[in-house]
């Protein structure tokens, strides 16, 4: 059973950073795309980032390039979402989510019908 912990949703102001990160519970980490995506109230969930494993290909959202970074650590089964200069858009709570192999195509990482796993959330909440 893949299980996936997130930590470092809080408060911050517009401007403000916030790094979250998901460990992944599972064998060979590396070959895991391992995504981000979040939902704000009354809103669908959304697309944020992908870390494709092996390779070290990674996809951003137009909305969040620029600003936020994503890096992981396969020695600790850990993907981090640094999250720079903050918008109150950028309000939601935020999933981590597990795309096993055969991972998705490039064209297809923001689907998140290609996420078989998905983490419990934590809120980042940015004020203006």
């Amino acid at each position: 059973q893949v299980q996936l912990v997130e930590s470092g949703g809080g408060s911050v102001q517009a401007g403000g950073s916030v790094r979250l990160s998901c460990e992944v519970s599972v064998n060979s980490f590396n070959t895991y795309s391992i995504g981000w995506f979040r939902q704000a109230p009354g809103k669908e969930r959304v697309f944020v980032a992908v870390h494709r494993g092996s390779g070290g290909t990674t996809y951003f959202a137009d909305s969040v390039k620029g600003r936020f970074t994503i890096s992981r650590d396969n020695a600790k089964n850990t993907v981090h979402l640094q999250m720079n200069n903050l918008k109150p858009e950028d309000t939601a709570v935020y999933y981590c989510a597990v795309d096993p192999p055969p991972r998705a195509i490039l064209s297809a990482v923001s689907d998140s019908r290609h996420y078989d796993y998905w983490g419990q959330g934590t809120q980042v909440t940015v004020s203006s």
